[in-house]
Order: C-alpha cells, then sequence, then structure tokens
C-alpha cells in the first residue's frame, strides 16, 4: 500500500533541493557575488508554485482536514501549528518577491527573507515528515489512502496546471550544476 505521505515527503525532497540552492544564492550574495535577479525569480517562482500553491495546497485542502477528521487537534494541535508555519512562510516569500520587484536586487531584504525562509521550512519539513505524517499514516485507513493520493493528482493538475511539475524540476537540475 502507498501512503499519501510518501508524496508529501518526495515533494519535501524537491522543496530541500529548492532551499539549498536559495541558501548558495544568498550565500553568493551575501559575500559580494551577486545572483542574477532572473534566477532569484526563477527559484522564488518555483517556491511559490510548487512549494506553497501546490504543495502546502494538497496539505491545507486535502490531508489536514482528513486528519481532523480522524482525531487530530487543529487548534493547539499540530495542524494549527503547520498552518500557522505556511502562513510565516508566505510573509518570507513576499518578502522575497519584493526583493526583487524592480528589477533590481535589494540584498538585504533578500538575504534576509531567504536564510528566514530557509531556517523556517526545514524545521517545518522535519516536523511534518516525523510527526504528523507518521501519525496520518496510522489513523488514515487504508481505503482512504488511494482517495487522497487521487485527490493530490487532481489538486497538483488544477493548481499548476500540466507539464509544470517537470519544468520547475528541469529548472532545480540546471541551478543545482550552477550552484551545488
Amino acid at each position: 500500500m502507498k501512503y499519501a505521505s510518501e508524496e508529501l515527503k518526495n515533494e519535501h525532497e524537491g522543496i530541500l533541493h529548492g532551499l539549498a540552492i536559495l541558501e548558495k544564492m544568498a550565500d553568493s550574495t551575501e559575500s559580494g557575488s551577486p545572483v542574477p535577479v532572473a534566477e532569484i525569480s526563477e527559484i522564488v517562482n518555483f517556491l511559490i508554485l510548487f512549494a506553497d500553491k501546490c504543495h502546502h495546497g494538497k496539505e491545507e485542502g486535502i490531508l489536514f482536514p482528513i486528519l481532523e477528521r480522524y482525531g487530530v487537534a487543529n487548534e493547539r494541535g499540530p495542524i494549527g501549528q503547520m498552518l500557522s508555519e505556511h502562513v510565516e512562510g508566505r510573509k518570507y516569500i513576499q518578502g522575497l518577491s519584493l526583493s526583487i520587484s524592480n528589477g533590481t536586487l535589494d540584498t538585504s531584504a533578500f538575504v534576509t527573507n531567504a536564510r528566514h525562509y530557509i531556517e523556517l521550512l526545514r524545521a517545518h519539513i522535519q516536523k511534518e515528515n516525523n510527526v504528523l505524517f507518521p501519525m496520518g499514516d496510522k489513523i488514515i485507513p487504508e481505503s482512504e489512502q488511494q482517495r487522497v493520493l487521487e485527490a493530490f493528482e487532481n489538486h497538483e493538475q488544477t493548481a499548476m496546471g500540466p507539464g509544470i511539475h517537470d519544468k520547475l524540476h528541469g529548472m532545480l537540475d540546471t541551478f543545482q550544476k550552477k550552484y551545488l
């Protein structure tokens, strides 16, 4: 049986890959070798589309409501904590977007928002992978896991559209060669 959490964990690997690239971009910028604004824009777009709209969208719209239905607490519980961190992450993404909004790089805003976002998301992913997802694997019945996976697929097609997932991962592969 395939757990729905496996798909989310695989997506976490892609997000962590993107965060490693963002970190190298921030390191380079901070050390006086600015990264082209167009490339920062691409990695920010990846984080907006893939990490937030697609991945967090699956969690917020599909997984978390099911977990609640099976007794996982939202308010003052693990789901509420994850939702709060999603909101915090969006503030850093907005800061990253603003740091490049006029076509030039606001170095300080870029580096500060990148560092905070990377720290937040790495810790967030650890909590989901090691606490929330195993909890869900235990309580979501096998009969419902396949329906969750199908809902994830539908969400991805709706949120990003056909071919966008592959295009974004192609960009990560290109940036890996350049930055990692």
